[in-house]
C-alpha cells in the first residue's frame, strides 16, 4: 500500500516546525504560502490528526505535530542517504553537496579554495551555508548539511573528522599601542590586558578566551562583536586589542594602516580547521577529495605570502 503522503509534505512540516511562521517556511521551501498551508492541511487529513494550531498571531505545533516532525526529519535523512548511495555509484564528485562553514572561516577561506574546487571538480555543485557551530552541527546530524568546515575538535562521537590545516592567530593592535613597536608578540604581552572578543555562539570566542586566560589577560567587558570585521573596526578605532586568525589578516598592509598585526613567537596560539561528516556516509571519497583540494589551496596561498616589513 502506498504511503498517504510524500516527502515534500514532510519537508513542509519540518520547515514550519523550525520557523513557526507560514510565510518564512514557504520562502525557505520556495513555494507560495497558500501552497504550503494547503499541503499541510492535506497531510493532517491523511494522518487523521491536527499537526498545527493556526491563529492570526502565531503558529503552534501540537504534540502530534512535534512528534511527526521529529520522525519526518529521520525519514528525510534516510531518503537523502538513498540519494547519496546512488550518487556515490555514479560519480561521488558530481551533483549537489551542502557544505556548512562557520562565519570566522567562510569569507577568508572560500575565495582561496572555491576557484580550485571548481577547476578540479567541475561537476560538483557546492551549496554553501554559513552557520555558527551549534546550528551547523544540528543540521549535519539531521542531514540538512552533508559536510561541515569548522574549528576542531568537536565534542561528539557522532561524526568523522579530518584535519585541513593549522591556523595561527596574530595579535591585532591599534598603531598607537606600544606593543606595535615590537616585531613579534609573546603571550606575556597579553598579561593584564583586556582583549576584544566575539559574542557567544562563535567557537573562535572560546579559543581566544583560552589564550587570554593562559596569558593572564581578561575579556573586554564593554563590547562583544558579531563578526571579525567588527572586531577589526574596533581595534582600528583604538578601543583595544584582539586575536585575528591568519587567513583574516589583510594581505596588503602599509605603515599608515590604523591596525598593526603582530605574529606570535613560536609556538604561536592557533586553531585546527577541519571537516566533519556523518560516520558511514557513502560520499566519504568526495569529502576527502574536497579536503585535499582545500588544503592545497591554503598551501598555495601561504607560499605566495612574502615576509613584509610593514605590519
Amino acid at each position: 500500500m502506498p504511503l498517504p503522503f510524500n516527502l515534500r509534505d514532510l519537508e513542509y512540516l519540518v520547515l514550519l516546525d523550525e520557523e513557526r511562521h507560514f510565510r518564512k517556511a514557504a520562502e525557505r521551501g520556495f513555494v507560495s504560502q497558500p501552497t504550503l498551508s494547503g499541503q499541510l492541511k492535506k497531510l493532517e487529513e491523511q494522518l487523521g490528526v491536527v499537526l498545527v494550531e493556526r491563529s492570526s498571531r502565531q503558529v503552534t505545533m501540537t504534540e502530534a505535530g512535534k512528534a511527526v516532525a521529529a520522525q519526518a526529519r529521520r525519514v528525510l535523512a534516510e531518503a537523502k542517504a538513498i540519494r547519496d548511495v546512488a550518487q556515490s555509484f555514479q560519480n561521488p564528485l558530481a551533483g549537489e553537496l551542502h557544505l556548512g562553514i562557520i562565519p570566522t572561516v567562510a569569507p577568508y577561506l572560500l575565495p582561496l579554495c572555491m576557484p580550485l574546487l571548481h577547476q578540479r571538480h567541475p561537476q560538483l555543485r557546492l551549496m554553501l551555508h554559513e552557520q555558527q557551530t551549534a546550528v551547523a552541527l544540528e543540521q549535519l546530524g539531521n542531514a540538512t548539511l552533508d559536510l561541515l568546515l569548522l574549528a576542531l575538535p568537536v565534542d561528539t562521537n557522532e561524526f568523522a573528522e579530518l584535519d585541513l590545516y593549522i591556523e595561527p592567530f596574530l595579535l591585532a593592535a591599534p598603531r598607537i599601542d606600544p606593543l606595535t613597536r615590537k616585531k613579534q608578540a609573546v603571550l606575556a604581552d597579553l598579561q593584564g590586558r583586556s582583549v576584544l572578543l566575539l559574542e557567544e555562539g562563535h567557537c573562535l570566542r572560546g579559543q581566544a578566551l583560552d589564550v587570554c586566560f593562559s596569558a593572564g589577560a581578561s575579556e573586554y567587558a564593554g563590547f562583544h562583536a558579531t563578526s571579525l570585521e567588527t572586531l577589526r573596526h574596533m581595534v582600528g578605532e583604538g578601543i583595544g586589542i584582539t586575536l585575528i586568525p591568519e587567513l583574516a589578516v589583510p594581505p596588503q598592509r602599509s605603515a599608515s594602516d590604523a591596525i598593526c598585526y603582530l605574529p606570535f613567537a613560536a609556538p604561536p596560539p592557533s586553531r585546527r580547521i577541519g571537516l566533519l561528516w556523518r560516520k558511514g556516509s557513502y560520499r566519504e571519497a568526495a569529502f576527502r577529495a574536497i579536503a585535499a583540494t582545500i588544503s592545497e589551496a591554503v598551501a598555495q596561498w601561504r607560499a605566495l605570502q612574502k615576509p613584509s616589513h610593514t605590519r
